[in-house]
């Protein structure tokens, strides 16, 4: 387990975590999202002890990282898929850090074919593409075959097929009990892959929920009617409900359950083809939870 506990962070005048707290519990793969600047790439360098927190705590088995004798065998960790040797080959790379855990090759061979990787095992990774240097950092997280991983946007640059593996690959790692954490700015695939999700902005904790349960507060009981008729969205309102219209053509309506919906549409004989639940995506969640805590906001094109 990766248990935070009131990290607080200064660097100079600028307040990078605010007593950020939350758990990675075994069994799932938790997703941790926010705005650049939400503080967690400095949370994730923390709990490696690659930097020192202010105040508070992380912990990876009850322990601090930097106390652990063999480290990798207690938790995997890619947090920059470039941090390699270019000259090196994949299998090298590999072989001096099983080494330094007291692992042997077997193991680096393992991996690699875990991460897809051995057909190109003797290329020198300086040759790598992004999506084949993120392959590499997983096997490497993998190496001690640790009960814990923690992943830094491990979907960035891979093609179609990785991305679908990446997300089987994550899923097939929780299953096995382990503790996966993984962050990310494509909802789409965390919503696909995550049982739960940390929501950081500004340096703290917004949000600590499953995916379902954020999905079902996002949808708000919120209805999607699809109607001919320009008079659908009047009759509603005056029924009480509020009604947005969507880009597509379709009316969204809240305020009023689907089966009186059906039943003022009827009373009032405005056609409909659609009355379906609402279902809001991770997105959705993501951009109602974090409106407030965006520091870098682009002007809108018009």
């Amino acid at each position: 387990m990766i248990s935070v506990n009131g990290l607080r962070k200064r660097f100079g005048a600028t307040t990078a975590l605010d007593g950020m707290t939350f758990t990675v519990r075994p069994g799932q793969v938790t997703g941790f999202v926010g705005p650049n600047g939400a503080g967690k790439s400095t949370t994730m360098r923390i709990v490696l002890g690659l930097d020192a927190a202010d105040a508070g705590e992380a912990l990876v088995g009850g322990r601090p990282y930097r106390t652990l004798s063999d480290p990798l065998r207690h938790l995997g960790s890619l947090l920059d898929a470039a941090a390699l040797q270019p000259g090196r080959t994949a299998r090298n790379h590999l072989l001096w850090l099983a080494h330094s855990q007291g692992l042997g090759a077997r193991r680096v061979d393992e991996v690699l074919t875990q991460a897809g990787l051995s057909a190109a095992a003797r290329r020198r990774a300086g040759g790598f593409s992004l999506g084949m240097r993120q392959r590499l950092g997983i096997a490497a997280a993998l190496l001690g075959d640790p009960p814990a991983l923690m992943l830094d946007e491990p979907f960035n640059g891979m093609d179609p097929e990785g991305i679908i593996w990446m997300r089987r690959f994550l899923r097939a790692l929780a299953a096995e009990g382990r503790a996966v954490l993984v962050s990310s700015h494509l909802m789409s695939e965390l919503q696909d892959t995550a049982d739960h999700v940390v929501v950081a902005g500004r340096g703290r904790v917004i949000a600590d929920a499953s995916v379902a349960e954020l999905l079902a507060a996002a949808s708000d009981g919120r209805i999607t009617l699809r109607s001919s008729s320009a008079g659908a969205a009047a009759v509603l309102t005056e029924a009480g409900a509020s009604v947005t219209p969507g880009t597509d053509g379709t009316l969204t309506v809240s305020g009023l359950p689907a089966e009186t919906v059906v039943a003022v549409l009827n009373r009032h004989q405005v056609p409909f083809s659609e009355v379906t639940a609402y279902r809001a995506s991770l997105e959705d969640a993501y951009l109602e939870l974090t409106r407030d805590a965006v520091d870098y906001r682009a002007e809108e094109v018009r």
